[in-house]
């Protein structure tokens, strides 16, 4: 009997994906563990195996194929003696699509009838009347945009006598006559959030370039939109000397074994000692390793911290796991290989997922100091400037050293001032005594 194979779900959260690319064709013959194709998620690229032996005997979705929704068919397998007629009976009847809910616009009422759209329209016109997550999305049907456009007025500022709201033609034709706002007037709403149609409102056709958000993109705009919505941010800012830290990262470094081709075997970080460091540093004040579960604070026992990764199009957080029991080299070469990994959207799902805390570092960037948006549900994110000469007084004297500056944000929910304060403190004095790691 013939098998399906279902596009997997490689996340918990994980509702549809993309199938990026088939390793096999129809006819082929696969066994157990074969990887048969690659499907890309909001973050990753996973590769799936077959879980049984037979040939491909008919592929459903072809490659590049979008919005793939979990556990629908994308192939038949057919095991021994089976035909290709045998995975035609077996492929499942396509789902009907949905009628639009309008064909046509209604007329306003007692207005004069509008001219019917053409036909080609209306599955753009359906469309525009699905409203985004946040509610923004302006209804209006493609000729009633077209002619506010022509007529250099804002859709966002008429109210539609449509079906659901939407804005008609009967409609922009009341507006020339009474007049509305133009579409500068419309930038006053910004601030309170714009959907795409009103945002291109703005400006003339041809003037910008339209870049479609992929999946990453919709993930870290709607996480951070919720992060800042949701968590309650404060910010503790304050300087750390380094000069102790480079002293050991430059002896340490110089004492690595050389390989075959006379080239160090490791190569510590200032950021491997940052997050050593910071994990050592929610260990010594343990309440502030939380996280809000909303009817409880969770404690977490290990320093499971995230390190941000910045990739084209947006950013992974993979999580070193027990930082604080692992050593510089250990969390050198696992942060390496994550980054590495990400960059070719690699990871899996359970290596960027979870961790109470996070390391955002943009020192290498010369960006001296910035206030990081904590990813949900981490109760803390720390924040790195670039290490830089600074001049400062020392017991009557002035001296030069070397500084950075560390913003920690807080989700005050879970982590109060005072003990925000006392982590960055206790981060501070590992930081500049880099030997008390090892106390």
């Amino acid at each position: 009997m013939s098998i399906n194979i279902t596009m997997p779900a490689l996340s918990p959260t994980m509702e549809e994906g993309t199938l990026a690319k088939w390793h096999v064709k129809e006819g082929d013959s696969v066994s157990s563990g074969d990887v048969i194709a690659e499907i890309e998620t909001d973050k990753a690229t996973m590769e799936v195996e077959a879980v049984d032996e037979g040939t491909i005997g008919k592929i459903l979705v072809a490659e590049g194929s979008e919005g793939v929704k979990v556990n629908a068919v994308i192939a038949v397998l057919l095991e021994e003696g089976e035909s290709a007629e045998d995975a035609a009976k077996a492929v499942p009847a396509p789902e009907p699509k949905a009628k639009p809910a309008e064909e046509t616009e209604k007329p306003a009422p007692k207005a004069a009838p509008a001219k019917a759209e053409p036909a080609a329209a209306q599955p753009a016109a359906a469309k525009a009347e699905t409203a985004s997550k946040d509610g923004t999305r302006v209804f209006a049907s493609p000729l009633a945009r077209r002619l506010a456009r022509e007529a250099n007025i804002d859709v966002a500022a008429l109210t539609g006598s449509g079906p659901k709201g939407r804005v008609v033609k009967a409609d922009v034709e009341k507006a020339k006559k009474e007049g509305v706002p133009s579409k500068g007037a419309a930038s006053a709403t910004l601030a309170k959030g714009m959907g795409g149609d009103a945002v291109r409102a703005l400006y003339e056709e041809g003037s910008y370039e339209v870049v479609p958000n992929d999946g990453m993109r919709k993930t870290v705009a709607a996480r951070l939109t919720e992060a800042k919505q949701t968590v309650p941010h404060f910010y503790l800012t304050l300087d750390c000397q380094i000069d102790a830290l480079l002293t050991a990262r430059a002896e340490i470094n110089e004492a690595a074994p050389k390989n075959k081709e006379g080239k160090p075997s490791y190569k510590l970080s200032v950021n491997d000692f940052i997050v050593k460091a910071w994990a050592i540093a929610l260990q010594r004040v343990p309440a502030a390793n939380a996280t809000w579960a909303g009817d409880a604070i969770l404690l977490h026992k290990a320093s499971d911290v995230a390190v941000a990764v910045a990739v084209p199009g947006g950013l992974f957080t993979p999580v070193v796991r027990s930082a604080e029991s692992k050593t510089l080299r250990q969390i050198s070469d696992e942060v390496r290989d994550y980054a590495i990994r990400a960059k070719s959207k690699k990871l899996a799902p359970h290596e960027y997922q979870g961790g109470s805390t996070a390391v955002s570092n943009l020192g290498m960037f010369g960006i001296k100091d910035f206030a990081a948006v904590i990813n949900p549900p981490h109760g803390t994110i720390l924040a790195v400037g670039v290490g830089e000469e600074r001049v400062y007084p020392d017991k009557g004297e002035i001296k030069i050293g070397n500084f950075m500056s560390v913003t920690l944000s807080c989700d005050h929910r879970s982590v109060d001032g005072a003990l925000g304060a006392e982590l960055l403190g206790v981060f501070k004095q590992l930081i500049e005594q880099p030997v008390m790691m090892l106390a």
